[in-house]
């Protein structure tokens, strides 16, 4: 137990000297970052609980909040999911991937996520109404993850993100990395510690035709000008999770989480969540995440206003293997628009 407390504490310096820490919930960085979609949580499990269960997650989802906890599959994770983000704004999400148990230790997952903006007029400073035709901006990140388990206690793994976002003329691309371990102790394995780094990466800049127009200097020739587009980071974070299961009968359990987030270009966060679970056939989560300023209207920076609620009904059709089915959906109010949505299916093979 000695060296596996070693092993752990020292996988947690490893990932925290790669943390841009000294930035952390600075507010004068705020909107200085892009590729946001990164912060965005598409799978409806883990945002019913408000992300809270960064320790104690496991299976496929886990390859958003925390790498480690997908080395939890024990075959095959089918996950789809669609989310109405903020609705009334017509933007919609897709996501799909799986994760594959590959050998008796390590378990390889992939995932797609894709944002829908719709069809946006087109609109010019001469023709301020539109009127030209319509574009469609496509946002999509791509994830492939690695995870082990490195001992009975001690879970980690890493993922590459390659992201995506443009329009027909103007396009930008770049690649993140996610790591993560999870340390799970106790009598009965109901204690558990989690640290995750999100979104560590190169900065990024828009390139295409879209950043040129054609125009004359002091009543010259006319020519093509090309503007150049300034780089911009990753919106980089840090987050340090607990869980604790109380058995409270042989088919009723709940978990207690939370976790602290720290961001380098947004406020940071804590996050809290209870899990209630019978017989791994119904689970209820509820959330809330907290960030300076949460309370106040006036001084709310996000549309999110704390509360996160889901629901899970999981149908087992080979108990022996541990197969199952399940439906997931999760709801977060927002203030403007209606909240978001997230509705998902997910088969265990």
């Amino acid at each position: 137990m000695k060296k596996v407390l070693i092993n752990f504490i020292g996988l947690v310096l490893i990932l925290t000297l790669f943390i841009p820490r000294s930035y952390a919930g600075n507010k004068q960085r705020v909107g200085q970052a892009g590729a946001s979609e990164l912060l965005i949580n598409p799978w409806a499990r883990s945002s019913g609980f408000g992300g809270a269960n960064v320790a104690c997650i496991k299976g496929f989802e886990s390859i958003y909040l925390n790498v480690a906890g997908t080395a939890f599959t024990h075959g095959t994770d089918l996950v789809f999911a669609r989310t109405n983000w903020l609705k009334g704004t017509d933007i919609n999400i897709n996501a799909f991937g799986f994760s594959q148990r590959m050998g008796e230790s390590g378990v390889l997952s992939l995932a797609v996520m894709s944002m829908d903006f719709g069809e946006i007029p087109i609109t010019t400073v001469e023709l301020p109404d539109g009127g030209l035709g319509t574009f469609h901006p496509q946002y999509t990140n791509i994830t492939l993850a690695f995870a082990k388990e490195f001992s009975n206690s001690i879970y980690g793994g890493f993922a590459v993100k390659v992201i995506n976002e443009g329009i027909s003329n103007l396009s930008a691309s770049g690649v993140a990395l996610d790591a993560g371990i999870q340390y799970v102790t106790g009598s009965h394995k109901q204690i558990h510690f989690g640290v995750t780094m999100k979104n560590v990466g190169p900065t990024m800049k828009f390139t295409g035709d879209g950043m040129s127009f054609r125009g004359s200097v002091d009543d010259g020739p006319i020519m093509t000008v090309e503007q150049r587009s300034a780089e911009f980071e990753l919106p980089s974070l840090i987050k340090i999770a607990f869980a604790y299961d109380i058995n409270l009968a042989e088919t009723h359990m709940v978990t207690l989480a939370g976790n602290f987030t720290s961001n380098s270009f947004t406020k940071d966060q804590f996050s809290f969540g209870l899990l209630y679970n019978y017989h791994n056939i119904i689970m209820l989560r509820g959330g809330y995440v907290y960030e300076d300023g949460i309370f106040d209207k006036e001084d709310r920076t996000t549309a999110y206003t704390g509360p996160t609620a889901g629901v899970s009904v999981q149908i087992p059709f080979n108990k022996e293997k541990g197969q199952t089915f399940s439906v997931d959906y999760s709801y977060r109010p927002t203030d403007p628009f209606d909240g978001t949505h997230s509705l998902g299916v997910k088969i265990s093979l």
